[in-house]
C-alpha cells in the first residue's frame, strides 16, 4: 500500500513540475520584456543585447584591423514555433570598431497570423557588454502573414577595447511565440 502511495506522490510532484515549467516557457517573452523594461535594456534602437543602451557618440568611427573576432550565428525555435527560422550567415569575420550587419530569415509556416520575439543570448560572456546592436530585429514583435517570410537585419559593432583573449563570438536567438491569445468563448 505504501508503494502505491509514494509513486502517486512522485507523479503528483512530477506533474506539477511539468505544468509549472510549461507556464514558464510561455511567460518567458513577457518576462523578458519586463526585466528590460526595469534594466533599461533594448529600450533603444542604438542597443545591444543585454547591454545598456550606447549613444551614436560613443560608436567607433575607425577599426582596429589588427584584430579580428568572428561571431557565429545560431537560431532556434521554442517548443514546436512553426516558422523556418535561420540567419543567412552562419559566421563572419569582423575587426573591431567596424560596424556589420546580417540577416535572418523568417516564415511563417502557417496559414494564421502570428508574433514572434526573438530572445538573444551570447557567449562568452566577456563579449557581452562590448558587443552592440545598433539595430536589430529583436528590439521589436515581428509579424507574419499566413506563409509569408522576411529577411530581418542586425547592425551590430564590437567595442575596441573587447578583451585581447576573446576570438569568436556566438550570437544566439530562440524565436518565441508571441501571437495574442483569443479570449475563450462561454
Amino acid at each position: 500500500m505504501t508503494e502505491k502511495k509514494s509513486h502517486r506522490k512522485i507523479f503528483m510532484i512530477g506533474g506539477i513540475v511539468v505544468a509549472i515549467m510549461f507556464g514558464f516557457s510561455f511567460a518567458m517573452v513577457p518576462l523578458y520584456s519586463m526585466l528590460c523594461k526595469a534594466a533599461g535594456l533594448n529600450t533603444s534602437i542604438a542597443n545591444g543585447a543585454l547591454t545598456t543602451p550606447i549613444a551614436a557618440a560613443q560608436i567607433a568611427k575607425e577599426a582596429d584591423m589588427s584584430r579580428e573576432i568572428t561571431v557565429q550565428f545560431t537560431a532556434t525555435n521554442h517548443m514546436g514555433m512553426p516558422w523556418d527560422f535561420y540567419p543567412r550567415t552562419k559566421s563572419m569575420v569582423v575587426h573591431p570598431g567596424e560596424k556589420a550587419k546580417v540577416y535572418f530569415y523568417a516564415k511563417n509556416m502557417t496559414d494564421k497570423v502570428m508574433v514572434a520575439q526573438a530572445i538573444p543570448g551570447m557567449t562568452p560572456p566577456e563579449a557581452i557588454g562590448h558587443f552592440h546592436k545598433i539595430e536589430c530585429f529583436c528590439f521589436r514583435q515581428q509579424t507574419l502573414k499566413g506563409y509569408e517570410s522576411k529577411d530581418m537585419a542586425i547592425v551590430f559593432q564590437i567595442d575596441k577595447d573587447i578583451p585581447k583573449d576573446v576570438h569568436v563570438i556566438t550570437l544566439a536567438y530562440t524565436l518565441f511565440d508571441a501571437t495574442p491569445k483569443e479570449p475563450r468563448k462561454g
